[in-house]
């Protein structure tokens, strides 16, 4: 075998190596990751709060109408709800009937994910700041990323009447969310394409760009 063989044998086992090494890797790539499910900071069923509850998506995501990114809600949207409610119902209900059996009063039941909204905030038992305690926040991990050498302008998508599902999925349904599209250019330039020949909820009147410029400035 010649040297010049062997390096052509080398690199052709390095490119199919490199390869299956990245089909068998965990790898994200920025807005291309169709199913990518991360694990949160704090177990936030979408399921529940706008599935079961049918909480308005922009109630906590109010930049989506308004700007460019639709934002993660403050840990002070969630205190809104979550100052009165410190446990699921149903937990609540359990402790009641077991304190009326028992001929006592009711204990405070408190849910370990919630209780992270109130360390995140730096609060005390009483719900109140605590000086003593940091309040660090909650680190949410991002789910739908795209490259920055796209723009994407969530604002002009909503008031145009998009419906959120229609590039989230049915977030309604999901437990943990997950990236239910692709993202691709293909995604989009295809949505703007049908948008143009067969309107949006009975609207014609829409010119969704699939200029270059649009996306990419």
């Amino acid at each position: 075998m010649t040297n010049q063989t062997a390096w052509i044998l080398f690199f052709v086992g390095c490119i199919f190596g490199g390869a299956a090494l990245w089909a068998s890797a965990d790898v994200n790539l920025p807005g291309n990751d169709e199913g990518y499910e991360p694990t949160q900071p704090i177990k936030f069923s979408h399921r529940l709060h706008a599935g079961e509850m049918e909480i308005d998506c922009q109630y906590c995501h109010s930049g989506a109408e308004r700007s460019r990114h639709a934002g993660i809600p403050a840990l002070g949207v969630c205190m809104n709800c979550h100052r009165s409610v410190r446990a699921p119902l149903g937990d609540v209900r359990a402790e009641d009937a077991l304190a009326k059996a028992e001929e006592r009063a009711p204990k405070l039941v408190q849910s370990p994910e919630i209780q992270k909204i109130y360390d995140g905030l730096g609060l005390g038992a009483d719900l109140k700041r605590d000086k003593s305690k940091d309040a660090p926040g909650v680190a949410w991990t991002k789910v739908n990323d795209l490259p920055d050498f796209v723009f994407f302008d969530h604002s002009r998508h909503v008031n145009a009447g998009v419906d959120c599902q229609k590039c989230h999925g049915p977030v309604q349904t999901m437990e943990r969310v997950r990236q239910f599209s692709d993202l691709s250019m293909g995604f989009c330039v295809n949505c703007h394409r049908d948008v143009n020949e067969n309107g949006l909820h009975g609207d014609h009147s829409l010119n969704a760009s699939i200029d270059c410029a649009g996306c990419h400035y």
